[in-house]
């Protein structure tokens, strides 16, 4: 699946239109180029400040702001690195706890544009060598590193062992990329998967984990036992203990007397924020204390994550009463996880745009009692399921009667304005799509 961004900075833009004009044009798995790329740049990957890497199916990018967040709650200046990116470029990279401005943007760009001219360099891998150079240049005590594809083969392994290593949910996803035949891999998905999200797994360092089914658990400890690592396993080595919207962390290590209070809703991201604790209490000295993790579990924002939409021109099309929320989740796994938030809440009508590679069925089946209706809305600029199909195959197997294919999400709202008994809203299917909606309705990530 080819990667996209535009900006409206005229620099910037200029060496996106050389990155795309570059680059194969869909994501390539290997360390090979990077690792060229890489020293041709110096090897800043080399010179980052104590780093946190964190893989995953899904949960990891929320995992990522909950350890920022607590970090900057205790007073350190934090690097991140993450993907995809929803509205603006500039999300991938966080300098100092400050989205990277378009002039430095473009300026490193460039600088690695210039040196990937030869190796057909991936989107993936040049926006990576470009946060680690500015990583390496710009001070900061700490560094986050979030995996883009698998684990084993991806561009953010070209980083030195970490200060520490976790690995959030994991389900099956990007089959054709992780999936594929190699002599000495699992066979089972799953297991499969979870071999290669293990592969950041290195030498001597502590790994964080959740929870996973005994098959999966048996993989990762394999590689952790031949890495002469520490596993620190939720269940076995700490867990979350949730009270209503809040949870005490308990683990072996010592646990936190006061309840923390997730500003993200779900239980799947009391779990992410467990793992981000887990990894600090890994990470050697300086320790953040009870409160500031607290502080810091409190603040974390990660947008189009079950993300309840503000006052903005799509929502001002709905009833003052209509709750509209957004998420991004788009797999089996994130379809189980939003049925554990949407459990206690009366049915939704529903917005949803899934791409073509995605397992549309797989995602919606868990959560089906709770549609009331179903809107289905293309992905521009992405290859997607097509509207009308997802209609079809929502009446056909989930027995969803009410099912209407709309031109876009501010034509699906409309309908719903116009059609629906009056329900809450939720938006849900693609990261692409959530970055459309934020567009739209003028929640740009900061």
């Amino acid at each position: 699946m080819a990667d996209h961004a535009s900006s409206h900075n005229p620099a910037v833009q200029a060496q996106l239109d050389r990155l795309a004009a570059l680059s194969p044009g869909r994501d390539i798995l290997g360390l090979e180029r990077i690792a060229e790329l890489c020293a041709r740049l110096g090897n800043p990957q080399l010179q980052l400040p104590r780093t946190f890497h964190v893989a995953g199916t899904n949960g990891k990018g929320s995992t990522c702001a909950y350890l920022r967040a607590i970090l900057e709650a205790q007073g350190r200046r934090v690097h991140a690195y993450t993907s995809p990116h929803l509205v603006r470029f500039n999300e991938r990279i966080r300098l100092g706890g400050t989205l990277i401005d378009d002039a430095l943007l473009a300026a490193l760009l460039e600088e690695v544009l210039d040196e990937a001219a030869d190796l057909q360099a991936s989107f993936f891998e040049v926006t990576t060598a470009a946060a680690f150079l500015a990583f390496a240049r710009i001070p900061a005590d700490d560094c986050i590193v979030e995996v883009g594809l698998g684990g084993r083969l991806d561009a953010t392994n070209i980083i030195p062992p970490p200060a520490v290593a976790g690995i959030a949910s994991l389900g099956i996803d990007h089959e054709a990329f992780l999936l594929a035949p190699e002599a000495g891999t699992p066979d089972e998905p799953a297991m499969r998967i979870a071999w290669e999200k293990a592969g950041i797994i290195k030498p001597g360092t502590p790994v964080a984990t959740l929870a996973y089914p005994p098959h999966v658990r048996d993989i990762i400890a394999m590689k952790v036992a031949d890495a002469g690592a520490t596993l620190f396993p939720e269940s076995d080595g700490w867990a979350i203990e949730a009270d209503g919207e809040a949870f005490r962390w308990v683990s072996k290590l010592g646990s936190i007397e006061q309840p923390l209070c997730p500003r993200m809703t779900g239980a799947h991201q009391m779990r992410n924020a467990g793992l981000a604790i887990a990894m600090l209490r890994l990470a050697p000295d300086p320790q953040p204390s009870g409160a500031e993790i607290a502080q810091g579990v409190a603040d974390a924002f990660w947008p189009g994550r079950m993300q309840r939409l503000g006052a903005g021109p799509l929502t001002g099309l709905l009833p003052d009463s209509t709750e509209t929320w957004l998420d991004g989740g788009h797999n089996p796994d994130a379809g189980v996880a939003l049925a554990r938030s949407l459990r206690d809440r009366r049915p939704l009508h529903i917005i949803c745009g899934l791409l073509k590679n995605k397992d549309a069925m797989g995602f919606l089946r868990p959560f089906a009692d709770r549609i009331t209706s179903f809107q289905a809305v293309p992905i521009p600029g992405h290859e997607h399921h097509d509207p009308g199909d997802l209609c079809r195959w929502v009446r056909a197997d989930l027995g969803i009667i009410d099912a209407q294919p709309c031109d876009d999400v501010t034509a699906a709202l409309h309908h719903i304005a116009d059609n629906r008994a009056r329900a809450d809203v939720l938006i849900c299917g693609s990261l692409y799509l959530a970055g459309v909606v934020l567009d739209l309705n003028r929640e740009w990530p900061v």
